[in-house]
Parts: C-alpha cells; sequence; structure tokens
C-alpha cells in the first residue's frame, strides 16, 4: 500500500531534469515547479514512469495535484522536492481520488465509496482492461457527483488500478 500524499498548485516551471553525472536518462526526466498560492511549492521529479491521469500534456500555468509516496525517501531541500507518481489536471468536469480502496471499495481516509457497475471500465495503467476485482488495490478514481452522506458514494467514470 502506497503512502499517497498530494500537493495542489499551479505548475511555475517546467525543465529537464538530470539523474546522473554523465547525462543518462537526458530528455527523459523533468523537474515540475508547483506553487499554492499561499507561499508553500513542491518540485516534483516526472519520470516516464509517472502516469498522467486523461494523459494530460501539462504546461506552466496548469493548475494540478501531484501525488507522491509520502513515505519515499527524500532530499531534505527547499522547496521539497519529490518523484511523482501520479500527475493530474484540474478539471471541473470531474473529479480525481488516489487511494487504497478495501473491499467494501471504500478509501482509506473513509471519505468516498465506490459503486461500480458492470459498465465501470476498469483499466491498468497503461489502458489494458483489468479484469479482476478493483477491491483491496490502490486506484485511481474519476468520478462526477457524489451522494451527500458520509463516506460520499459514486459510481465512479473510469478506474484505474495502480498495480
Amino acid at each position: 500500500m502506497v503512502n499517497f500524499q498530494a500537493f495542489q498548485g499551479t505548475v511555475t516551471r517546467i525543465s529537464d531534469f538530470m539523474i546522473g553525472a554523465n547525462g543518462e536518462g537526458e530528455g527523459c526526466y523533468t523537474l515540475m515547479s508547483v506553487d499554492n498560492g499561499n507561499g508553500n511549492s513542491v518540485n516534483f521529479v516526472v519520470s516516464p514512469a509517472t502516469y498522467f491521469v486523461d494523459h494530460a500534456v501539462v504546461a506552466v500555468g496548469d493548475r494540478v495535484t501531484g501525488y507522491y509516496d509520502g513515505d519515499a525517501p527524500a532530499p531534505l531541500i527547499y522547496p521539497p522536492q519529490y518523484q511523482a507518481l501520479i500527475i493530474v489536471e484540474e478539471n471541473t468536469n470531474r473529479n480525481v481520488k488516489v487511494d487504497f480502496f478495501n473491499s467494501q471499495l471504500e478509501s482509506s481516509d473513509g471519505q468516498l465509496r465506490l459503486n461500480v457497475t458492470p459498465y465501470t471500465p476498469i483499466l491498468l495503467t497503461n489502458g489494458q482492461p483489468f479484469t479482476k476485482s478493483p477491491a483491496n488495490r490502490n486506484l485511481i478514481v474519476i468520478y462526477g457527483p457524489t451522494t451527500r452522506s458520509i463516506p460520499a458514494q459514486t459510481t465512479p467514470y473510469e478506474i484505474i488500478v495502480w498495480c
């Protein structure tokens, strides 16, 4: 189970990021600076493995939420620098929840429960169908309206299984 942590803000800079002294991975890694507008900023290291929801192409000025593993080691520098696992570009037409969902398809923070139908697309990050149960897994859930109950309930537009 990944300890997903999130940081939301506006992208202020995107630049190349070198991962080795000899230029290994040149052009494959970028450093994305994100500012939340309250004086806090974070640098996300974006690798070829970073998953962008809806395969969004993010540019300076876009509002994003970056997810990282809160238990992963990070250098003690300012602004903080994290390895981006998932990047979500803000979109008013949908909501996104990244979390571990238990056997009842309830998020680990107890805020969202999923009502999956036979028509709910359940995919892997590579776009291929996932044929097993999404329960007890890390999920990227794309959804719209929810109930006003606790936990809120929704029928997702799409579920992406984070293996």
